[in-house]
């Protein structure tokens, strides 16, 4: 390198660590980013998952941040309840681990015990509901109606709640009234 002014070259050692959330090779192919320089930074290339896809580690960085923002607040919190910890595994996280951060960094700040629960949480994480459903069906003789889904749905969140009507029709987003009118409607196979 030869700095402006002087006449003599100055050697130096560069280490360029880059990253991206783009494809790169898309970009060379489209021709949007120079092939060159692509082939130039590209010697050890590195894929690291979203934090929505790397399951528990989510729960292993915010322990680490509980750990490290309590220290700084000078707050006694020590942990994250159960509820709390299935909330944040159920976010996507659109925002990875600096949101993540953020999130239990305003969690630890507005604590006031020393479990973080649910309502510690910011609004976004604590309402987020996950649209991903799950069929354990293999055949398609096994597939139900909606209706059916829903009975067995209904009552399953009873049995897990040892009967607690109030506490199921929060769960499911329903008025106490309205689950009654759906238990009465499928009473007989309940």
């Amino acid at each position: 390198m030869r700095p402006i002014g002087m006449a003599a070259e100055i050697s130096f050692d560069v280490r360029l660590l880059t990253a991206t959330n783009r494809d790169l090779e898309g970009e060379v192919h489209e021709k949007r980013f120079r092939e060159d320089l692509y082939y130039r930074i590209n010697v050890v290339g590195i894929h690291l998952p979203a934090l929505r896809e790397r399951g528990t580690d989510i729960l292993l960085l915010a322990q680490a941040f509980v750990d490290r923002y309590a220290v700084r607040a000078g707050k006694p919190v020590r942990s994250i309840a159960a509820p709390a910890a299935e909330r944040l595994l159920a976010y996507d996280w659109p925002g990875n681990v600096r949101e993540l951060e953020n999130c239990i960094e305003r969690a630890v700040v507005m604590a006031r015990h020393e479990v973080l629960g649910v309502d510690d949480l910011a609004e976004r994480v604590r309402e987020h509901r996950s649209h991903n459903l799950v069929l354990a069906v293999e055949d398609p003789a096994e597939l139900v109606t909606i209706d059916e889904l829903e009975r067995r749905y209904i009552a399953k969140v009873i049995a897990m709640v040892g009967g607690n009507k109030s506490k199921a029709a929060h769960i499911l987003g329903l008025d106490r009234r309205t689950l009654y009118r759906k238990l009465d409607r499928y009473a007989e196979s309940l």
